[in-house]
């Protein structure tokens, strides 16, 4: 007689597949490149304002690295290791999924969601105090930063604001999408089709992932 468990495992390797494809990995493969399509262009606008940056690093590197200092490093860091960490949970939550493991795989996903909303709580305190310091040249905001090199670390906090600004928005969505996943999973009525739901956003956080990395060592990191 087949446990519960075991009949969720056996369900999670199954499941219908839609009428234009021949096999459930020809679906799968479908479904994955669907999203790297979408990653894609979204690199391709993440990819123009890293290529501005740098560009702008290289002709005023005095004012990039005046600026870069007044950012918090430990703030950086932190939301650094919280994202990392956040990716780790979503692997896991991919793989326990995978196995039918509903508890252990729900549990790794409130992980994750909770290591999101911790990174934007730490973004949000960051926000704040640049905002109180007068270095947010956005939304009409006066810009108060004084020094030989202002216009320049003021062209700094404009790509600053762009690319975590940009950044957020991709977290909301990310959350978003682990939200309703979570409700997919508490409800547990298409292992199947779940599965392939935490495969693709599994993609879409890590790419997530990625993109602070890098936003992380180009603003707080590089400094000529």
């Amino acid at each position: 007689m087949l446990t519960t468990e075991t009949t969720d495992r056996r369900l999670s390797a199954q499941g219908p597949v839609a009428e234009q494809f021949e096999a459930m990995q020809q679906q799968q493969a479908s479904n994955q490149f669907g999203m790297w399509l979408f990653l894609a262009t979204e690199l391709l606008l993440f990819g123009g304002i890293f290529a501005s940056y740098v560009v702008y690093l290289f002709l005023y590197p005095q004012g990039f690295s005046e600026a870069s200092n007044l950012l918090s490093l430990p703030m950086g860091m932190s939301n650094t290791a919280v994202l990392l960490t956040s990716g780790l949970t979503m692997v896991l939550t991919e793989h326990t999924i995978n196995a039918g493991r509903r508890r252990s795989a729900l549990l790794f996903l409130l992980a994750t969601l909770a290591l999101g909303l911790s990174f934007l709580a730490i973004k949000a305190l960051e926000w704040h105090h640049e905002y109180q310091e007068g270095l947010m040249p956005v939304l009409g905001l006066a810009f108060e930063h004084s020094g030989e090199h202002a216009q320049q670390v003021r062209l700094f906090f404009h790509f600053y604001f762009s690319l975590t600004g940009l950044h957020v928005f991709h977290m909301l969505v990310g959350l978003g999408l682990l939200g309703t996943i979570a409700v997919f999973i508490l409800q547990w009525r298409d292992p199947p089709r779940i599965a392939r739901q935490v495969q693709i956003t599994a993609l879409y956080w890590a790419f997530v992932d990625v993109l602070w990395v890098v936003i992380f060592t180009l603003l707080y990191v590089l400094r000529l």
